[in-house]
């Protein structure tokens, strides 16, 4: 239940997020004519965001396994709430754009302080991350309407960052009643990668990850500056089909993450994933650069949404995670940092592109899809190699030492409720509570094949605890008898 509360604070902080990303776009004429500079220095003022994440990732990734998650956590509630409030209410450029970068150290923040919590967590929750794009998604979904909205009321733009401000404070309120997870555990079990290659190949798997946290960041930049105009200029479709091309993007995404976050649910291995959500995003694109038909374009550019931004990048940061237990923040910060990058260097590179024309520009995202995929095919190779029988046993007796600890804790609650059972002259076979067992047994398995065997297995275990509980009453009848 704590657990359950910590997620949902944490989640509404990425819903913030989402709104932070955008608000200062979203509010460009507001604040032109508030700060009385053009638009182009408004710009000037939100690619404060970029340097901010760019210099915080890194530093404040290696400090959370130092001191914690839940002080960096708190650190970019707290850098956010400030930008907030300071965006509404400054005048000076400069100022502006320290907020701004103050936002970008915010998201470094959250980030290095979320990740690894939601991975701290145990269990599933590698999943868990990959749900913060769902409500990063949320954010940017509803700001649009919402200042939409008080421009058609005429209403005050800066509530729109105060209304957000309020948010965090009743966020913050709720967020540090919960305790987090400690720092730096190291899953036991079940993390799909196999320890040995991080000793033979780490080096390797750790270029790949790295570079992937690169071209995955690359992929959707350059995709959302250039499709539209692309759209246009080369494939020749009317203004509405181009635009159309980025909003079935959005909503490939949306689905992506929804659909990815069930995948990992049900124990579909993260290699599996990248491989084939990368490799289904470069047949997308390849399909948006050189199809003339709009039909196939459109279809390919929910493809493309659905496999490139549909929390794959989050996938790949849980797998560079497990390589690391023992710094999960820096390698939250390696990763993050290589994305900063290419949010610098995409723009840089594809507006020199276009020059020459839009489809080259936009035809470079082929080179950076196929190096994505190169990137992955790499990590994947480092991170699986042929395991021996020695080593598969040596995975069963620890799996095995955990069942027995489990098994004797259950024990012990099992004499607990026998005893209970005694004195509320209770039988000891409870069918309607077995059958509940069992049937949660079929809901939690990740396997649907793994089913039965785990109810068998169940079965035996509440049949032994019955017999255990009538031995116990039994030796406690017999110690009455000889006490009288």
């Amino acid at each position: 239940m704590r657990q359950h509360q910590l997620s949902i604070s944490l989640y509404l902080n990425y819903f913030i997020h989402g709104i932070g990303l955008i608000i200062l776009t979203q509010n460009m004429q507001a604040l032109g004519q508030h700060w009385q500079t053009p638009l182009a220095t408004v710009s000037y003022v939100i690619s404060g965001i970029g340097i901010g994440r760019l210099l915080a990732y890194f530093i404040l990734g290696n400090l959370s396994d130092r001191f914690g998650r839940k002080v960096f956590v708190n650190l970019g509630m707290a850098c956010y709430f400030t930008f907030f409030v300071g965006m509404a209410l400054v005048t000076n450029i400069q100022l502006a754009y320290g907020l701004a970068i103050l936002a970008g150290i915010a998201n470094s923040a959250l980030d290095a302080g979320t990740y690894t919590t939601f991975i701290e967590m145990g269990g599933r929750q590698g999943s868990a991350n990959v749900l913060l794009k769902a409500f990063m998604s949320a954010g940017e979904f509803l700001l649009p309407l919402l200042v939409a909205n008080f421009e058609a009321q005429r209403i005050w733009y800066g509530w729109s960052f105060i209304l957000a401000a309020a948010i965090l404070v009743v966020n913050s309120i709720l967020l540090n009643r919960q305790q987090f997870p400690l720092k730096n555990q190291v899953a036991q079990a079940g993390t799909g990668v196999s320890q040995q290659p991080l000793k033979n190949r780490r080096w390797l798997a750790t270029v790949g990850l790295a570079g992937y946290g690169y071209t995955s960041m690359a992929l959707m930049i350059l995709y959302t500056q250039w499709v539209s105009l692309f759209a246009t200029t080369t494939l020749h479709f009317s203004s509405v089909l181009a635009h159309w091309l980025l909003s079935l993007y959005s909503i490939g995404s949306i689905t992506g993450v929804i659909v990815i976050f069930w995948l990992l649910r049900r124990g579909v291995a993260e290699t599996k994933l990248l491989l084939a959500m990368n490799g289904g995003s470069l047949l997308a694109l390849a399909v948006i650069c050189y199809s003339p038909a709009a039909g196939l374009s459109m279809l390919a550019a929910f493809g493309f949404g659905f496999t490139a931004a549909g929390g794959v990048m989050q996938v790949g940061l849980n797998l560079f995670i497990k390589g690391y237990p023992h710094i999960k923040g820096r390698i939250t910060g390696i990763y993050f940092t290589f994305g900063s990058i290419a949010s610098f260097t995409i723009p840089l590179v594809t507006g020199w592109l276009s020059k020459q024309n839009i489809a080259t520009a936009m035809r470079f995202d082929l080179v950076i899809a196929v190096s994505g995929l190169a990137f992955v095919g790499l990590a994947v190779w480092a991170l699986h190699v042929p395991t021996t029988l020695s080593q598969e046993r040596q995975r069963i007796n620890h799996i095995d030492q955990q069942i027995v600890r489990l098994l004797n804790q259950r024990f012990e609650t099992v004499t607990a409720i026998g005893e209970l059972k005694q004195q509320q002259q209770l039988p000891v076979l409870d069918q309607q509570r077995e059958q509940r067992v069992l049937q949660q047994v079929a809901v939690k398995s990740i396997q649907t094949a793994h089913t039965p065997y785990l109810q068998a297995i169940y079965q035996a275990i509440m049949h032994n605890s019955r017999a255990y509980q009538t031995d116990l009453h039994t030796n406690l009848h017999k110690e009455d008898i000889d006490h009288d």
